[in-house]
């Protein structure tokens, strides 16, 4: 079986939702909520991202 790992659409979610923590982060000491909205944001970003970048 060979496999290609040229679909980049998992990538997309993967960096989008680590985006989102790190700018969680910077929120933590102000809220918790506002951290696992930018977690949450990330992954929806990545999310409308990904059908975008998997089109060929």
């Amino acid at each position: 079986m060979d496999f290609k790992h040229d679909d980049k659409s998992s990538w997309a979610i993967g960096g989008t939702t680590m985006i989102g923590v790190g700018v969680g982060l910077m929120y933590l000491r102000t809220d918790v909520m506002i951290f696992v909205g930018c977690i949450i944001i990330g992954v929806g970003a990545g999310l409308v991202l990904a059908p975008f970048l998997s089109r060929k």
